[in-house]
């Protein structure tokens, strides 16, 4: 008896409350990704249920988190994440150059679809890291590098080199971004929306003013 009942429940959760949790999760927008990591360990049917639509998986969200370069290169290397548009590592611990170039090697197909990426405050990237993730990022349009003090014009003529479509950009308080930069950014992104150069002491603001007066206060 006890066995047809576990097998009506089963049937229960197959039929009823996987499709349910399912419509939940597809309409709530603030889901995190912890939590929709834990609805995988429910049961095998929601488990296959969800990882079954990409659009769930579009995400990888690290900000703050301790030891995040490992966690990075363990998450593309799951099958699920292949379709992923948004990478968040602002402020997050332990990434370095060479997770960016493990990215590359063992997961660019994961990055070939990356529209946003949040570097914001990872002191450890340097110009070499920008490099090799850029080149594996060519739809990425969104960029943001917030209070890096390594990388210097060297990240931003990779940029523009393998990314042609950025239209929003933060370099704040990048302090070894110069002119040179600005000049770049003019040339190649005519479409830029967005563009935070604020905290800056190595950049012209009469250059700016002339070339980008629609950013003007966000410098």
């Amino acid at each position: 008896m006890s066995g047809i009942l576990i097998r009506e429940t089963e049937e229960i959760w197959r039929r009823e409350t996987v499709p349910r949790v399912l419509q939940i999760v597809s309409t709530t927008i603030n889901l995190t990704q912890r939590d929709l990591i834990s609805l995988l360990l429910v049961s095998p049917w929601l488990y296959r249920t969800l990882v079954s639509y990409p659009s769930l998986w579009q995400v990888i969200d690290l900000r703050e988190m301790s030891n995040a370069g490992e966690r990075l290169i363990s998450a593309l290397s799951l099958s699920r994440y292949l379709h992923i548009k948004r990478l968040n590592l602002e402020f997050a611990q332990d990434v370095e150059d060479k997770h960016l170039n493990l990215l590359k090697s063992k997961c660019k197909e994961a990055l070939g679809n990356l529209e946003s990426l949040n570097l914001n405050g990872c002191q450890k990237i340097s110009d070499k890291g920008i490099e090799v993730v850029t080149s594996a990022c060519p739809k990425l349009k969104a960029f943001s590098i917030y209070w890096n003090i390594r990388v210097t014009d060297l990240s931003i003529q990779q940029l523009v080199k393998n990314c042609s479509c950025i239209i929003d950009m933060n370099l704040s308080g990048c302090k070894n971004i110069t002119d040179k930069s600005m000049h770049l950014i003019a040339d190649h992104y005519n479409e830029l929306e967005e563009l935070n150069l604020t905290r800056q002491e190595s950049i012209s603001f009469d250059f700016i003013h002339d070339v980008f007066p629609n950013f003007i206060d966000d410098i």
